[in-house]
């Protein structure tokens, strides 16, 4: 097979045009073009209002040899490649399976590969499948009525079913992970368009259904889902030859009976917790499994019109034959802070994303038409472990009651010191989540660009309507952060004005506060992906290993080729014993 690249076309071009250009590269009739089929597709935007795509594409000729002799550049050979899954040598007992908590894309990819080895996974989620999900969801928007387990952070399908839905990652795919990952969510009815797309996207409207496949496909191979399903304690012995290793763990099920607590037992528990399981992180930390606090980003959603975006990408305000444009903007500041648009959200809206009682957290989600009338991202700054410090916390209790611009509170350390640091992030965001919630009186709070640079509230949002799901405020954000975040803030959001026109106009809408831009905690593993606690796997975004979708995904997937690959080596050992 041959690949040619670099095949630049006008954007208002047809199939037929394309076929020919391939055919003029190549030198090559018509007819000896016997097949081909996208690769990649790009837009070059350099000389807007003139706008290309360029595609990559595979091509079948019937004359190979002949074409290969003419040393094309843009023409190289290819071998197909496709993902290979390990294979075990000799079924397994189906006396303890594998146990997978959460249903997001690690868990999901984890409970597929293992289904698919003959392993027969249980999967645990402490919130609802997706079917009830969405109602549980929409009514939080409609009525402001919380479900604290099923709701846009838990749930199947994880936080990223209620998001844009990228699919892109910079994680190197050498074994074909990422390109598995695509065909699996396209045989699960995700469009094809995300195999050759640049910037691959679902949206929340498809991935929905995506997801429902994934666990039908999941369950047809021996898989066994159980919602309303929460991990709330993890038994581990310690053996003379094995150190730490797993026993079992006990769930807690919420029913129409109340709660009911449940044991299992295995030695092969994979966490895909997702980021906002801050209950399994006390547990975890309660537990001795070794974890640590992570740097991350917080910051706020930005909303522009979406063909003033338009406008400053591509020169036009609207296309027939573009897709709603997007952008991808980061400063240093000269305080050593990092300033970055994160989960920028073409045609999208901002979301209300709480899990909590009394909190508010945004996030940005499209469907997959991107048809909404405004754009937005979220601006963010990062944030490490020192920053978190500047709490006034009590050990005691690990609650958190303000935030300071002062150093961390001098005091005796005490058994409970060390815990209260490996989860400092996350009181962080609470604590953040909690203010904005009071700024917006249980609403999303909203402010105009212009009055938040001068830290005055909004009298009213200027010519630019919101596009919210969730009832929204006016309400002053400045005093949101401590003083050195809401500077950076600023800066940054002033220097990005000179990179996209009117980025930073007195009308663009600001609303927070976006806390859950990654997991505030890392829980350790070894390069054969399991804890000091033999047995246990931390994966994916919850687990500090992954930063979206795709890689959640792929992260999922390499935990379960190495529970697989263990499997099979145990087996070899006995059997060299025997």
């Amino acid at each position: 097979m041959l690949r040619v690249k670099q095949v630049k076309l006008r954007v208002d071009h047809s199939q037929s045009d394309l076929h020919a250009a391939i055919c003029q590269i190549l030198e090559i009739s018509s007819s000896q073009l016997l097949h081909f089929s996208l690769r990649k597709q790009s837009i070059d935007a350099r000389r807007k209002p003139d706008i290309y795509y360029v595609y990559t594409v595979d091509v079948q000729v019937s004359n190979e040899r002949a074409v290969l002799k003419k040393k094309k550049r843009q023409v190289e050979v290819v071998k197909e490649m496709t993902y290979t899954l390990p294979s075990l040598i000799e079924p397994q007992s189906k006396a303890h399976p594998p146990i997978v908590v959460g249903a997001g894309p690690a868990g999901l990819f984890a409970a597929y590969l293992l289904a698919k080895a003959g392993l027969q996974p249980l999967i645990l989620e402490r919130g609802a499948p997706i079917e009830e999900r969405i109602i549980d969801v929409n009514q939080f928007w409609e009525t402001g009525v919380l479900n604290p387990n099923s709701n846009v952070q838990f749930g199947e399908g994880g936080a990223g079913t209620f998001s844009d839905g990228k699919l892109n990652t910079l994680v190197s795919d050498k074994h074909m992970r990422h390109r598995f990952v695509l065909e699996t969510l396209v045989a699960h009815g995700a469009p094809d368009s995300i195999l050759y797309e640049q910037k691959p996207h679902v949206g929340t409207d498809i991935l929905i259904t995506v997801v429902k496949n994934l666990r039908k496909s999941i369950e047809s191979l021996g898989g066994t889902f159980y919602f309303h399903t929460c991990l709330t304690d993890i038994i581990y012995a310690k053996s003379h030859s094995e150190g730490m290793h797993l026993q079992k763990i006990i769930v807690t099920t919420r029913g129409k009976d109340g709660l009911k607590q449940r044991e299992f037992c295995s030695d092969k528990l994979i966490l895909a917790v997702g980021h906002s399981a801050r209950d399994t992180f006390e547990m975890l930390s309660q537990k001795k499994i070794p974890m640590m606090a992570k740097p991350f980003a917080v910051g706020l959603r930005i909303e522009h019109p979406q063909e003033k975006i338009n406008l400053s990408q591509y020169g036009v305000a609207h296309s027939p034959y573009l897709p709603p444009a997007s952008y991808k903007l980061a400063e240093q500041l000269e305080n050593g802070r990092g300033v970055y648009s994160f989960c920028m959200c073409p045609g999208g809206y901002v979301v209300n994303a709480s899990s909590e009682e009394k909190g508010i957290t945004v996030n940005g989600m499209s469907y997959h038409r991107r048809d909404g009338k405004n754009a937005n991202s979220a601006i963010v700054v990062t944030v490490s472990p020192e920053d978190f410090k500047r709490m006034k916390v009590s050990y005691a209790t690990g609650e958190s009651d303000s935030l300071c611009d002062g150093p961390l509170i001098d005091g005796p350390l005490i058994d409970d010191t060390l815990l209260i640091h490996t989860l400092s992030g996350m009181y962080f965001q609470r604590l953040l989540e909690q203010k904005a919630f009071d700024l917006g009186a249980g609403k999303i709070p909203l402010q105009r660009l212009e009055d938040y640079l001068n830290n005055q509230a909004s009298k009213n949002l200027g010519t630019l309507t919101p596009c919210l799901r969730g009832a929204w405020q006016p309400a002053n954000l400045h005093p949101l952060f401590p003083s050195e975040i809401t500077a950076s803030l600023v800066q940054g959001i002033k220097r990005m004005g000179h990179k996209i026109q009117g980025f930073s106009h007195p009308d663009a809408l600001l609303s927070g506060v976006e806390t859950r831009t990654s997991s505030p905690v890392r829980i350790l593993r070894n390069e054969q992906y399991e804890s000091e606690v033999k047995g246990i796997y931390p994966c994916g975004e919850g687990a500090g290993y992954a930063g979206g979708i795709t890689s959640a995904a792929m992260d999922g997937i390499k935990v379960a080729e190495a529970i697989l690959l263990k499997l099979a080596d145990n087996f070899a050992k006995t059997c060299l014993n025997e």
